[in-house]
């Protein structure tokens, strides 16, 4: 009888595949938004099973085939397969509307990985983000050019702080040197074995899959580059969601000071609708297993945030990284690092 069953499935699969309508549906279906492909997996029997076979796809790789390793999501606490947002390699200006049906489309669960680093979200001009210089230094803590701080929010309620140590300068657009060079590590994406594992407090993190190696790099934090405006706009609003709906935004600030130690450039940084999977590390008070590095490649206008091993790492060890010290809210959002030394709340600060 099993058997009988299976061939009954098979049978009806190769039909579908020689269905017109059903091959134009795999061209469409990736487009869709979780939402959409629900909707169209309700309308016919040969649609559920294309749609099921979309959401199997996208579970199977979070970055669309945008990154050399696939990253998969892995889910043994509730039934939500994947984490939908849309994929960017590496930050630029792409401005998404609040509205996410109004969201720039992007394939994701396609029958091949067809998408290229390069064109998945163009770089735009990013020339008013850079004008975001602020004459002497906003922070916390700070005293000049002793001082080079990076700080943001992963979960609503104020930024977060952590101070960045390191300013790395990478060959860039003007070099002649192939993608190759030693000293392009944080160009070519994600070169480890990454996946994404749902867990019942935290929500979804990311693990290592493979054991890492002290000071490789892991990925960089990607996003919408966003003026000092548009991100305390947009802090306002995921502010509201989390008190209201438990929403967890991944907006982060970075603070690089100048050399005279007289201004400090603000670049913003929002991964909450697009993004890579730099999103999905989580805070930890003990300070976590991974370092943050400015890094600046020659031509570029702004330096990227980038992600590596401050110790070896594991097969099956989770990453994460110190959001900060600075909590101005004694009843802000609750940590469950699990560190011997944890704060109980995570780090904030006003945006």
């Amino acid at each position: 009888m099993a058997s009988s069953k299976r061939r009954d499935l098979a049978g009806d699969e190769a039909g579908d595949a020689r269905c017109p309508f059903l091959r134009c549906a795999e061209l469409i279906l990736p487009w869709l938004t979780p939402r959409e492909l629900a909707a169209v997996s309700l309308t016919s029997a040969p649609l559920r099973r294309a749609s099921l076979s979309v959401s199997l796809r996208r579970s199977s790789d979070a970055a669309r085939g945008l990154e050399p390793l696939p990253v998969p999501f892995l889910n043994a606490v509730d039934s939500r397969p994947y984490a939908y947002f849309l994929y960017t390699p590496s930050s630029s200006r792409v401005l998404s509307p609040p509205n996410d049906a109004a969201l720039p489309r992007q394939s994701w669960g396609g029958a091949s990985r067809t998408l290229a680093r390069s064109t998945a979200f163009p770089d735009r001009e990013a020339e008013d983000v850079v004008g975001d210089v602020v004459l002497g230094c906003d922070c916390e803590r700070c005293e000049g050019h002793d001082c080079a701080c990076w700080s943001g929010d992963g979960g609503g309620q104020g930024e977060e702080e952590v101070e960045v140590v390191v300013v790395r300068s990478e060959c860039g657009p003007g070099c002649g040197c192939g993608p190759e060079c030693g000293n392009r590590a944080s160009q070519r994406g994600v070169e480890v074995r990454l996946k994404i594992v749902r867990d019942e407090k935290k929500g979804w993190c990311l693990f290592a899959d493979q054991a890492i190696e002290k000071g490789r790099f892991v990925c960089e934090y990607a996003g919408e580059f966003l003026t000092t405006k548009e991100a305390r706009v947009r802090q306002k609003e995921y502010d509201e969601l989390a008190l209201s709906q438990g929403f967890s935004s991944a907006l982060l600030v970075v603070r690089e000071h100048l050399p005279s130690g007289k201004a400090c450039l603000r670049i913003n940084i929002d991964a909450t609708k697009v993004g890579n999977v730099g999103r999905f590390i989580n805070h930890s008070c003990d300070g976590g297993n991974l370092s943050t590095v400015l890094v600046r490649s020659t031509g570029a206008l702004l330096p990227r945030l980038c992600f590596f091993a401050s110790k070896d790492i594991q097969e099956g060890e989770e990453l994460s990284f110190s959001y900060g010290e600075i909590r101005v809210r004694s009843n802000g959002l609750q940590c469950y690092c699990g560190a011997s030394n944890c704060f109980g709340i995570l780090p904030s600060e006003h945006t």
